[in-house]
């Protein structure tokens, strides 16, 4: 795993092109179960995939924090959301909540999460594989080909199943 943690960004790199020319055909005419295809192959790269091996994620990337994301993560840090606020996160030039730095905060020596039970909805939802109406988030799949290994697999294997 570590190896290719190396190497995916160069070859997530390598396929940008490719990948980009197949999203732009696959964003104007997406077939009818491309939903459930990509519910299937983001269900069958994870029976193989485990995170905890990883946290390539929490290591290199941070979440957006929602409102609903920092209510529930300062009750449970028993803290006010302005303190959590305060301690952990910034504003970006998108006007959203960051963490302020990378590696996550939250993320302990063995790859587990400190708040896993009210982690951040992104945190929640990544790779967004899953996500429904996929065709509308492919530049975010796109990045994250270059930090998640199983959407680096997913995509490669989606370019099979869906040739364009």
């Amino acid at each position: 795993m570590e190896h290719f943690l190396k190497q995916l960004p160069q070859l997530a790199n390598d396929k940008k092109a490719e990948n980009k020319k197949y999203f732009a055909k696959l964003k104007k005419k997406p077939p009818k179960n491309l939903d459930y295809i990509m519910q299937e192959l983001h269900d069958d790269e994870f029976e193989k995939t485990d995170c905890l091996t990883c946290a390539n994620c929490c290591k290199t990337t941070g979440p957006l924090f929602t409102n609903a994301d920092i209510e529930r993560i300062a009750k449970h840090l028993k803290v006010k959301p302005q303190q959590f606020i305060d301690q952990y996160l910034q504003i970006d030039e998108e006007n959203d909540y960051v963490l302020k730095e990378v590696p996550c905060t939250f993320l302990d020596a063995d790859n587990y999460c400190l708040i896993y039970d009210v982690r951040p909805k992104a945190c929640r939802e990544y790779p967004h594989t899953n996500r429904k109406k996929f065709h509308q988030i492919t530049n975010l799949t796109l990045k994250n080909t270059a930090i998640c290994p199983a959407a680096y697999n997913i995509v490669e294997k989606m370019k099979k199943r869906l040739p364009k």
